[in-house]
């Protein structure tokens, strides 16, 4: 089954290569440029991505373009910034092309110490602490790597543009009586410094967008 893998993009220039070359076969990559200034879009088409622009910042805003740009079955999300792993896409996405789950979040395991600041883990813990009990899903992480049917998604009408967008997919997917599942993958360090947990003030920002959507 095709699967298109949308991948929100800011100044990610330096590890899309990597990321783009490791994309499975009957995965196509959407690489969502999100006001990039450093030829992030230039890069992503030289290594067969399709291109979309998404001029509203926000991550929330990056990835619904990219939904919506999206025409295959399935739908997977992930960062593109080179901490995951494409070559995992097909786990993740297992359940929903076999019509086990609805919606399959990749649980991260860090492969080293430094891949998961110890701060943006403590957010993650608290963020997943209050989805398992908004849901009752037994989920232990956000899972920046997503999958579930194009379709059903766009049906969700999911309205958050800003970092509440995946928090916000899992809540409405939970109340739509979603079969929600977890597997793990590998959580790799990051090319760069990253936008969102690179920082204690980029982390805190984050789950406040976050808590706000819950």
């Amino acid at each position: 089954m095709q699967i298109d893998v949308v991948l929100p993009c800011l100044d990610e220039a330096a590890a899309l290569p990597w990321v783009l070359g490791r994309m499975p076969d009957g995965c196509r990559a959407i690489v969502v440029d999100n006001g990039s200034t450093d030829g992030s879009a230039e890069v992503a088409a030289r290594h067969g991505a399709l291109v979309v622009t998404e001029p509203r910042p926000g991550f929330g805003a990056a990835c619904h373009t990219g939904l919506e740009a999206a025409t295959a079955p399935v739908v997977c999300f992930m960062d593109a910034d080179a901490s995951l792993d494409p070559r995992q896409v097909p786990h993740v996405a297992e359940g929903v092309v076999s019509g086990a789950a609805d919606l399959v979040l990749g649980r991260r395991r860090p492969v080293t110490g430094s891949a998961w600041p110890a701060h943006a883990r403590l957010g993650n813990r608290v963020l997943a602490w209050r989805l398992r009990r908004r849901t009752g899903a037994p989920l232990h992480d956000l899972g920046p790597m997503r999958a579930a049917r194009r379709t059903a998604l766009l049906a969700l009408d999911l309205r958050d543009r800003r970092f509440g967008y995946p928090l916000e997919m899992v809540l409405r997917a939970s109340e739509a009586g979603w079969r929600i599942a977890e597997v793990e993958v590998d959580y790799l360090p990051r090319v760069g410094r990253s936008k969102v947990t690179g920082t204690v003030r980029g982390t805190v920002r984050t789950v406040r967008d976050m808590w706000r959507a819950a």
